[in-house]
């Protein structure tokens, strides 16, 4: 392996080691604890290293939120492997996506609420993105004729469950039923 080898090797290295770390500062203590100052305590290195990965923070939550994209993606792909029907998948990948929601509450936040300079449906928007699309579209595009519609609706319903639940102004002992109605809606078209 040559020098330039090593090099481009250590630098993506380091590279995930500040997103690792931003995680999990914001995970531990808050996304207000994430600063480049911070991170770079954390990684023991300069914060001149850390702007030659990153512009800036918001470049640092838009690689978190990316990972995010591409775990979300992952247990939604899941969920729905492991369901036998249409309404099955639909109700497996509404209540992954919940708790993907309640379990990993900072990298959805980085996801979802935080400045990312991420775009959504549009030709730019980044394939991890895009490929969370699509794994909740695979189980709600079969039954209707706008697919991404559907889907967006899906999204949309599904995003403000976990964002009312994770703040408290939605009752806890009713998330099955709202499961069960967003699901017999989705797989009813």
């Amino acid at each position: 392996m040559g020098i330039a080898d090593r090099k481009d090797r250590q630098r993506a290295e380091r590279r995930q080691r500040i997103v690792a770390a931003a995680r999990l500062v914001a995970e531990r203590e808050g996304w207000g604890a994430v600063t480049i100052r911070r991170l770079a305590e954390e990684i023991e290195h300069s914060q001149p290293v850390l702007y030659s990965h990153f512009d800036n923070r918001e470049a640092i939550v838009a690689a978190v939120a990316l990972a995010g994209f591409q775990e979300l993606t992952a247990a939604l792909q899941a969920a729905a492997l492991q369901a036998t029907g249409r309404g099955e998948a639909v109700e497996a990948v509404a209540l992954a996506y919940l708790a993907f929601a309640r379990q990993h509450a900072a990298l959805y936040e980085a996801m979802f609420n935080l400045p990312t300079g991420l775009t959504f449906a549009q030709n730019e928007t980044r394939p991890e993105l895009k490929e969370a699309f699509a794994a909740l579209a695979t189980v709600v595009a079969p039954a209707t004729a706008d697919a991404d519609v559907a889907t967006e609706t899906f999204w949309a319903a599904l995003h403000g469950l976990a964002e009312l639940e994770r703040s408290g102004r939605i009752r806890p002992g009713a998330r099955a039923e709202r499961v069960a109605l967003l699901v017999g809606g989705m797989a009813g078209w």
